[in-house]
């Protein structure tokens, strides 16, 4: 038994808990969407029938959008529903999608830790990088947070699903693609 199928309960206690964030999220990109629907409707009824338009619609609009984008990525990575092509399975034996997993994940947690580093980095700049809507100046700061936070919560979850898969490296992978 390896170092990492004595800890197999602790490795799926831990990916149960990165699933957790996803939620939190899901329930924001909901209240998102609602923002951005109220803010679609309002602007549709100033501009057809009082034929005025509303100066900041555009910029609460994008900014929901962008919480609405983080949201997805983060419930996306939790239910799986991001696309994956299951090819390398098609033609080679389980021992070998053993190892791509693992470095599809490793890669993953890479690639979101470091994405999530520069959205925190270039977040944090706010209004001195002229980081700002153009219509009304809402400062993009705390959108590029949740766009990071979003991705860290992905590169989380990769982590605990890598960890749960060296862990189950002799047995079925919970988090494998169905073919």
């Amino acid at each position: 038994m390896t170092s990492f199928e004595r800890h197999r309960d602790r490795f799926a206690a831990a990916e149960s808990l990165c699933r957790r964030p996803a939620g939190a999220f899901a329930v924001v990109g909901g209240i998102a969407l609602v923002v951005l629907l109220a803010v679609t409707v309002a602007e549709v009824f100033w501009r057809y029938v009082l034929n005025d338009s509303l100066l900041w619609a555009e910029d609460v609009s994008t900014m929901s959008l962008a919480v609405v984008a983080a949201a997805a990525v983060a419930y996306g990575a939790r239910e799986g529903s991001h696309v994956c092509v299951n090819l390398i399975a098609r033609f080679a034996a389980r021992r070998v999608t053993r190892i791509t997993d693992a470095v599809a994940r490793l890669l993953g947690v890479a690639v979101t830790g470091m994405a999530a580093y520069a959205l925190f980095v270039h977040g944090s700049c706010g209004l001195p990088c002229g980081a700002v809507t153009g219509s009304v100046s809402v400062p993009h700061t705390p959108f590029y947070y949740a766009l990071g936070a979003s991705l860290a919560a992905y590169g989380l979850l990769l982590a605990s699903q890598l960890l749960l898969g060296l862990a189950v490296w002799n047995a079925e992978d919970p988090n494998e693609p169905a073919e």
